[in-house]
Protein backbone atom coordinates (compact mmCIF):
# COMPACT_ATOMS: atom_id res chain seq x y z
CA UNK A 1 0.00 0.00 0.00
CA UNK A 2 1.05 3.77 -1.14
CA UNK A 3 1.34 5.27 2.24
CA UNK A 4 0.04 9.09 1.88
CA UNK A 5 1.64 11.80 4.07
CA UNK A 6 -0.16 14.08 6.73
CA UNK A 7 0.57 17.66 6.41
CA UNK A 8 3.45 17.21 9.55
CA UNK A 9 4.89 14.75 7.76
CA UNK A 10 5.64 16.50 4.20
CA UNK A 11 7.13 18.96 6.78
CA UNK A 12 9.10 15.66 8.45
CA UNK A 13 9.85 14.81 4.83
CA UNK A 14 10.94 18.09 4.19
CA UNK A 15 13.52 18.55 6.90
CA UNK A 16 15.40 15.04 6.38
CA UNK A 17 15.47 15.76 2.73
CA UNK A 18 17.25 19.43 3.01
CA UNK A 19 19.77 18.18 5.34
CA UNK A 20 20.61 14.86 2.96
CA UNK A 21 20.80 17.34 0.02
CA UNK A 22 23.38 18.94 2.09
CA UNK A 23 25.33 16.35 2.51
CA UNK A 24 25.55 15.30 -0.58
CA UNK A 25 26.40 18.57 -1.89
CA UNK A 26 28.78 19.02 0.81
CA UNK A 27 30.37 15.55 0.25
CA UNK A 28 30.40 15.85 -3.62
CA UNK A 29 32.61 19.03 -3.38
CA UNK A 30 35.65 17.09 -1.92
CA UNK A 31 35.40 14.74 -4.87
CA UNK A 32 38.97 14.80 -6.97
CA UNK A 33 42.09 12.51 -7.71
CA UNK A 34 43.58 11.16 -4.78
CA UNK A 35 40.91 11.08 -2.15
CA UNK A 36 39.42 7.90 -1.10
CA UNK A 37 36.19 6.91 -0.87
CA UNK A 38 36.53 6.18 2.68
CA UNK A 39 37.90 10.31 3.46
CA UNK A 40 34.35 10.95 1.44
CA UNK A 41 32.44 8.81 3.90
CA UNK A 42 34.34 10.97 6.87
CA UNK A 43 32.96 14.05 5.65
CA UNK A 44 29.82 12.81 4.72
CA UNK A 45 29.73 11.71 8.45
CA UNK A 46 31.18 14.70 9.93
CA UNK A 47 27.92 17.05 7.73
CA UNK A 48 25.34 14.28 8.75
CA UNK A 49 25.87 14.61 12.59
CA UNK A 50 26.23 18.66 12.48
CA UNK A 51 22.44 18.42 11.82
CA UNK A 52 22.03 16.08 14.37
CA UNK A 53 20.92 13.42 12.02
CA UNK A 54 21.75 9.95 11.46
CA UNK A 55 23.50 7.83 8.21
CA UNK A 56 19.73 5.53 7.30
CA UNK A 57 22.05 3.69 5.71
CA UNK A 58 24.41 2.29 8.38
CA UNK A 59 23.19 -1.14 9.58
CA UNK A 60 20.51 -1.42 7.78
CA UNK A 61 19.92 -4.89 6.23
CA UNK A 62 23.79 -5.34 7.71
CA UNK A 63 25.06 -2.58 5.12
CA UNK A 64 28.82 -1.36 6.96
CA UNK A 65 28.93 2.23 5.44
CA UNK A 66 27.70 5.89 6.25
CA UNK A 67 27.20 6.42 2.68
CA UNK A 68 27.72 4.31 -1.01
CA UNK A 69 30.50 5.33 -3.07
CA UNK A 70 30.55 3.74 -5.93
CA UNK A 71 33.25 4.26 -8.60
CA UNK A 72 33.12 3.30 -12.42
CA UNK A 73 31.69 -0.12 -12.60
CA UNK A 74 30.20 0.08 -9.51
CA UNK A 75 26.25 0.65 -10.09
CA UNK A 76 25.30 1.17 -6.29
CA UNK A 77 26.01 -0.15 -2.54
CA UNK A 78 30.17 0.39 -3.18
CA UNK A 79 31.14 0.68 0.44
CA UNK A 80 33.70 3.12 1.43
CA UNK A 81 37.22 1.86 1.26
CA UNK A 82 40.77 2.81 0.84
CA UNK A 83 40.59 3.09 -2.82
CA UNK A 84 41.56 6.31 -4.08
CA UNK A 85 39.84 7.78 -6.45
CA UNK A 86 42.15 8.95 -9.70
CA UNK A 87 41.62 11.32 -12.67
CA UNK A 88 38.81 10.01 -15.24
CA UNK A 89 37.28 8.20 -12.77
CA UNK A 90 32.90 8.11 -12.21
CA UNK A 91 32.06 8.57 -8.87
CA UNK A 92 27.96 7.85 -7.65
CA UNK A 93 27.43 8.95 -4.14
CA UNK A 94 24.42 8.03 -2.80
CA UNK A 95 23.39 9.52 0.69
CA UNK A 96 20.30 8.56 3.02
CA UNK A 97 19.73 10.51 6.66
CA UNK A 98 17.21 9.87 9.51
CA UNK A 99 16.22 13.02 11.16
CA UNK A 100 13.57 13.07 13.38
CA UNK A 101 11.84 9.83 12.33
CA UNK A 102 11.94 10.58 8.86
CA UNK A 103 14.11 9.45 5.93
CA UNK A 104 15.66 11.63 3.29
CA UNK A 105 17.89 9.48 -0.21
CA UNK A 106 19.49 11.38 -2.80
CA UNK A 107 22.40 10.57 -5.31
CA UNK A 108 24.36 11.85 -7.84
CA UNK A 109 27.36 10.32 -9.93
CA UNK A 110 30.16 12.88 -9.84
CA UNK A 111 32.87 13.16 -12.74
CA UNK A 112 36.47 12.83 -10.97
CA UNK A 113 39.04 15.37 -12.68
CA UNK A 114 38.71 15.24 -16.63
CA UNK A 115 36.70 12.38 -17.76
CA UNK A 116 36.03 11.15 -21.65
CA UNK A 117 33.05 12.13 -23.41
CA UNK A 118 31.74 8.58 -23.42
CA UNK A 119 31.68 8.87 -19.59
CA UNK A 120 30.81 12.54 -19.66
CA UNK A 121 27.32 11.18 -22.27
CA UNK A 122 26.14 8.90 -19.75
CA UNK A 123 26.29 11.01 -17.00
CA UNK A 124 24.22 13.39 -18.81
CA UNK A 125 21.87 11.44 -20.15
CA UNK A 126 21.61 9.28 -16.97
CA UNK A 127 20.55 12.98 -15.04
CA UNK A 128 18.17 13.34 -18.23
CA UNK A 129 16.63 10.49 -17.71
CA UNK A 130 15.65 11.03 -14.06
CA UNK A 131 14.11 14.37 -15.04
CA UNK A 132 12.37 12.88 -17.86
CA UNK A 133 10.85 10.18 -14.82
CA UNK A 134 10.30 13.55 -12.64
CA UNK A 135 8.39 14.91 -15.35
CA UNK A 136 6.02 12.11 -16.00
CA UNK A 137 5.33 11.71 -12.45
CA UNK A 138 1.96 13.55 -10.81
CA UNK A 139 -1.23 12.48 -8.88
CA UNK A 140 -3.35 10.01 -10.60
CA UNK A 141 -0.73 8.83 -12.97
CA UNK A 142 0.41 5.55 -13.03
CA UNK A 143 4.14 4.09 -11.55
CA UNK A 144 4.80 2.63 -15.62
CA UNK A 145 4.42 6.27 -16.67
CA UNK A 146 7.74 7.00 -15.09
CA UNK A 147 9.58 3.87 -15.89
CA UNK A 148 8.30 4.29 -19.27
CA UNK A 149 9.95 7.95 -19.89
CA UNK A 150 13.33 7.04 -18.26
CA UNK A 151 13.92 3.89 -20.27
CA UNK A 152 13.09 5.69 -23.73
CA UNK A 153 15.97 8.26 -22.83
CA UNK A 154 18.00 6.20 -21.68
CA UNK A 155 17.77 3.49 -24.78
CA UNK A 156 17.52 5.95 -27.60
CA UNK A 157 20.54 6.84 -26.58
CA UNK A 158 22.30 3.34 -26.27
CA UNK A 159 22.44 2.64 -22.73
CA UNK A 160 20.80 0.80 -21.03
CA UNK A 161 18.21 0.71 -17.32
CA UNK A 162 19.54 -1.67 -14.72
CA UNK A 163 16.12 -3.94 -14.15
CA UNK A 164 17.56 -5.68 -10.85
CA UNK A 165 17.20 -2.55 -8.55
CA UNK A 166 14.41 0.03 -8.95
CA UNK A 167 13.43 3.01 -6.97
CA UNK A 168 10.88 3.06 -3.90
CA UNK A 169 8.40 4.87 -1.68
CA UNK A 170 9.78 6.59 1.23
CA UNK A 171 9.09 8.10 4.72
CA UNK A 172 9.67 6.78 7.90
CA UNK A 173 11.15 3.95 6.64
CA UNK A 174 13.79 4.33 3.93
CA UNK A 175 11.95 1.81 1.78
CA UNK A 176 8.15 1.84 1.50
CA UNK A 177 5.81 0.34 -1.47
CA UNK A 178 5.71 1.09 -4.22
CA UNK A 179 9.16 -0.57 -6.11
CA UNK A 180 9.56 2.21 -9.00
CA UNK A 181 11.40 0.24 -12.40
CA UNK A 182 13.33 2.35 -14.41
CA UNK A 183 11.29 0.41 -17.43
CA UNK A 184 8.15 -0.32 -18.30
CA UNK A 185 4.97 0.40 -20.16
CA UNK A 186 3.07 3.57 -20.04
CA UNK A 187 -0.74 3.69 -18.54
CA UNK A 188 0.63 0.40 -16.49
CA UNK A 189 1.27 -0.38 -12.45
CA UNK A 190 -0.89 0.97 -9.12
CA UNK A 191 -2.09 4.52 -9.54
CA UNK A 192 0.03 7.20 -7.38
CA UNK A 193 -1.44 8.74 -5.15
CA UNK A 194 -1.58 12.76 -3.89
CA UNK A 195 1.10 13.29 -1.06
CA UNK A 196 2.69 10.41 -1.11
CA UNK A 197 6.79 10.03 -0.95
CA UNK A 198 8.81 8.64 -3.84
CA UNK A 199 12.59 7.94 -4.05
CA UNK A 200 12.88 8.26 -7.69
CA UNK A 201 16.63 6.94 -9.21
CA UNK A 202 17.80 5.97 -11.86
CA UNK A 203 20.88 3.45 -12.54
CA UNK A 204 22.10 3.14 -16.06
CA UNK A 205 24.69 1.16 -17.60
CA UNK A 206 26.97 2.34 -20.37
CA UNK A 207 26.79 -1.53 -22.03
CA UNK A 208 24.51 -4.65 -20.69
CA UNK A 209 21.69 -3.72 -18.05
CA UNK A 210 22.96 -7.30 -16.36
CA UNK A 211 24.91 -6.98 -13.02
CA UNK A 212 26.67 -8.59 -10.45
CA UNK A 213 27.34 -9.21 -6.80
CA UNK A 214 30.48 -8.92 -5.36
CA UNK A 215 31.66 -11.79 -2.22
CA UNK A 216 31.09 -8.92 0.22
CA UNK A 217 27.54 -9.67 -0.52
CA UNK A 218 26.86 -5.67 -0.99
CA UNK A 219 28.76 -4.07 -4.05
CA UNK A 220 27.09 -4.94 -7.35
CA UNK A 221 29.02 -4.27 -10.42
CA UNK A 222 27.97 -4.43 -14.30
CA UNK A 223 28.36 -8.18 -15.81
CA UNK A 224 30.60 -6.52 -18.64
CA UNK A 225 32.87 -3.88 -15.90
CA UNK A 226 31.43 -0.98 -18.28
CA UNK A 227 30.72 2.11 -16.71
CA UNK A 228 27.61 2.93 -14.75
CA UNK A 229 25.76 6.00 -13.44
CA UNK A 230 23.31 6.90 -10.34
CA UNK A 231 21.24 9.30 -10.00
CA UNK A 232 18.08 9.87 -7.40
CA UNK A 233 15.94 12.68 -5.72
CA UNK A 234 12.97 12.19 -3.30
CA UNK A 235 10.08 13.86 -4.03
CA UNK A 236 6.80 14.66 -3.14
CA UNK A 237 3.96 13.70 -5.15
CA UNK A 238 1.08 16.85 -6.31
CA UNK A 239 -1.55 17.14 -8.26
CA UNK A 240 0.34 19.17 -11.15
CA UNK A 241 3.53 16.96 -10.66
CA UNK A 242 6.33 16.87 -8.34
CA UNK A 243 7.91 19.04 -5.31
CA UNK A 244 11.69 17.26 -5.42
CA UNK A 245 12.26 17.81 -2.06
CA UNK A 246 16.39 16.76 -1.81
CA UNK A 247 17.24 20.70 -2.78
CA UNK A 248 19.20 22.82 -0.76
Amino acid sequence: MIYVKSADEITGMRNACRIVAEVLKETGKNVQPGITTKELESIADKKIKSFGAKSAFLGYRGYPGIICTSVNEVVIHGIPSSQKLKNGDIIGLDVGVLYNGFCGDTAKTFAVGKISDSAEKLLNISELSLKKGLESCSADRRIGDIGSAIQATVEKNGFSVVRDFVGHGIGRNLHEDPQIPNYGKAGSGVRIPENCCLAIEVMINEGTWQVKILDDNWTAVTSDNKLSAHFEHTVLVKREGVEILTVC
